[in-house]
């Protein structure tokens, strides 16, 4: 087997002598150079979690249409537009003029068929009575009191009362109003909790679990945050979309939530302990990603440039999962000027509370990354 010799960079009348010469001139430019200004921050461990985040549109707890279920007129309204009502309250009244004749009709049939009943039963205990006409007047009883049952359902339909307690939306007839069955009178919302149904994608399956936090934000009400929790999954992954929808409860006892708002959720899960530096101290190199950082030395610091493992994001935040430790320092701003071995020269630690303008003021002629 043949071996081609490789070739020296050097020129090969360059000798040993001359090689020291021009690395200890090197070494003298490198020492010459003036420390490159930096703001760093430190590695810090805090509480972290992955967020899944999705959209959904909030539903009342229990939501009803308020509807007649006869034709009939209305005669009386016992509600305000936007009244809060308790269960069984009395909502609408409809004309039952004729109704109420033939129940009072109804009920003194009811009762002398059971005097009838009565007497005849005394009398058959005597054996002056047959089973016959007992049977007889018996059957005249039962009969009587299911037509006063039948006349009092057709009354209890001209009137309509809350089946659960909550808010009534906004009315849409008036006294005098002829209704039909379907017809909408009004809508009854029960929203001390809401419901929001969000389409999860399935690869997060196995970390939903019933319990998990949750905080929705709506831009009806700004910054403010509301606090969950999931309820329960859904049986079905969509074969289309691949999504699993999961129910989120979100508790509403200052009444601000409503049905129908847009919320944007974020699921909190895997909850746990990570090592966290600034989003700015990433130099993303292909699929790869480096850090810079503030190594101690005879001289200062020197730049020690170190390849990273991240994981999960936050806005400005980065999980660290292997290549730093915590207490070490990561240059956040200033790393296109620095070089790995270069001196450099801390101006300011970012801990997150100063706006970054403040901090690169004081660092003059510094133009960041």
């Amino acid at each position: 087997m043949q071996y081609r010799r490789r070739r020296s960079l050097l020129p090969a009348t360059v000798g040993p002598l001359a090689i020291f010469s021009l690395l200890f001139a090197s070494a003298v430019a490198n020492a010459a150079q003036p420390a490159v200004p930096v703001i760093v921050s430190d590695v810090s461990a805090m509480a972290f979690e992955d967020r899944v985040e999705a959209l959904g549109t909030l539903r009342a707890n229990e939501s009803v249409q308020i509807t007649a279920s006869v034709t009939e007129t209305v005669s009386a309204l016992h509600f305000d537009d936007g009244e809060r009502v308790e269960a069984g309250q009395l909502l609408v009244e409809m004309t039952n003029a004729e109704e109420q004749a033939r129940l009072k009709e109804a009920r003194a049939r009811e009762r002398e068929a059971a005097t009838r009943f009565r007497r005849v039963q005394s009398l058959a205990k005597q054996g002056t009575a047959s089973q016959a006409l007992l049977d007889e007047r018996s059957r005249e009883w039962q009969t009587a009191r299911a037509q006063l049952v039948a006349i009092e359902s057709q009354l209890s339909d001209r009137v309509i009362k809350a089946p659960f307690p909550g808010v009534i939306g906004l009315r849409n007839i008036s006294v005098g109003a002829l209704v039909e069955p379907g017809d909408r009178i009004a809508t009854l919302d029960d929203d001390s909790i809401l419901k929001l149904d969000l389409a999860v994608p399935s690869v997060y399956l196995a970390t939903l679990k019933p319990g998990l936090p949750v905080t929705a934000t709506t831009p009806a009400y700004g910054d403010r945050v509301f606090d969950g929790e999931l309820s329960s999954i859904d049986s079905r992954v969509d074969p289309v979309t691949r999504s699993v929808i999961a129910r989120v409860l979100l508790p509403n006892e200052d009444r601000l939530l409503k049905p129908g708002l847009l919320m944007q959720v974020t699921l909190r899960k895997n909850p746990r302990t990570a090592l966290v530096i600034p989003e700015a101290a990433l130099m993303p190199m292909g699929r790869e990603q480096y850090v810079f950082v503030a190594e101690p030395s005879d001289s200062g610091h020197k730049a020690s440039k170190r390849r990273v493992a991240i994981g999960t994001r936050r806005p400005g935040l980065v999980e660290v999962l292997t290549g730093l430790q915590k207490g070490e320092q990561v240059v956040t701003h200033g790393t296109l000027r620095v070089r790995p071995g270069q001196l450099i020269a801390i101006k300011a630690v970012d801990d997150g509370q100063q706006p970054i303008d403040v901090l690169l003021s004081a660092t003059p002629g510094d133009s960041g990354k």
